[in-house]
């Protein structure tokens, strides 16, 4: 693609960068149709996120910022304005800068979640869920399965305060929604989400009991860095229906586009286009 003086920057925020799929996806796409923008990855350490976020949006080329891991729950403090799902999700991972210089953020990761099950045949309400993980994306992916019509969710971290915080922060939403902290264990559930980093690393822990997940139970990935996880095979391998990584990412792209004021189109266009590597 062809980098110019007129070409707009979408900054790519997280740390570490090597697990980073968006520029994959995003960069053929604007090419395929003529849209002089580039997400370029940037990898910011968390000590110094809060300047270089301040520090991008000075620049008069920066279109907006796509936000990641370790950066989604921080991010919200530094907003003049979020929208309803970041103050649900106490995360963000989408900020542009307004006419008036505000910085304006969006979360698009639990809509993609969603939205991705759905295209799978699975139907959020009435399920009982178990999110694994409970920062940033996990937030996300709990509030939109709860906005879903989900009817019981167990939460856990291994910072209980994390998961204790998220199911407070849902059931002033949704006070109808049954909730539980404290325990990973699958049994019980239609949906097992992993929204921890187990996984990005070959020698990782599952992070949660493959053996105990129901037959005929869901099991979603938010791990990018393979599209097999070691917790995806191990489902499969016992005949479960899962969603890999990519597949909430490829789903909540238009929406990304939208919020950017970008052309857009549908996740079959973009992984279509898309030149992935693992």
């Amino acid at each position: 693609m062809q980098i110019d003086g007129r070409t707009e920057l979408i900054a790519h925020l997280g740390w570490p960068t090597h697990s980073f799929k968006a520029p994959m996806i995003y960069n053929p796409y604007f090419e395929s149709v003529g849209v002089n923008a580039a997400v370029v990855p940037m990898g910011c350490r968390p000590e110094h996120f809060a300047a270089v976020l301040r520090s991008v949006f000075l620049l008069e080329n920066m279109r907006g910022a796509l936000i990641t891991m370790p950066h989604k729950v921080s991010v919200v403090e530094l907003l003049q304005e979020a929208s309803p799902a970041v103050r649900i999700a106490g995360a963000c991972n989408a900020v542009r800068r307004d006419a008036q210089g505000a910085l304006v953020g969006d979360m698009f990761d639990g809509e993609g979640f969603v939205r991705g099950l759905a295209h799978k045949g699975f139907a959020p309400r009435g399920a009982r869920a178990l999110v694994v993980g409970c920062g940033g994306v996990g937030s996300a992916i709990a509030a939109s399965l709860a906005r879903s019509g989900i009817a019981s969710m167990g939460l856990f971290d291994v910072k209980s305060e994390c998961a204790d915080a998220l199911a407070g922060r849902l059931l002033a939403h949704h006070p109808r929604l049954a909730v539980a902290t404290g325990a990973n264990d699958p049994a019980g559930f239609d949906l097992v989400v992993n929204a921890t980093p187990l996984g990005m690393n070959p020698d990782d822990p599952l992070p949660v009991d493959v053996s105990r997940i129901e037959p005929g139970a869901f099991v979603g990935e938010v791990v990018m860095q393979t599209e097999r996880t070691p917790l995806l095979a191990a489902a499969e391998a016992r005949g479960l229906r899962v969603q890999v990584g990519t597949d909430m990412l490829f789903e909540m792209i238009p929406a990304y586009l939208e919020f950017f004021g970008l052309p857009s189109t549908t996740p079959e266009h973009l992984r279509a286009l898309a030149r992935l590597q693992y």
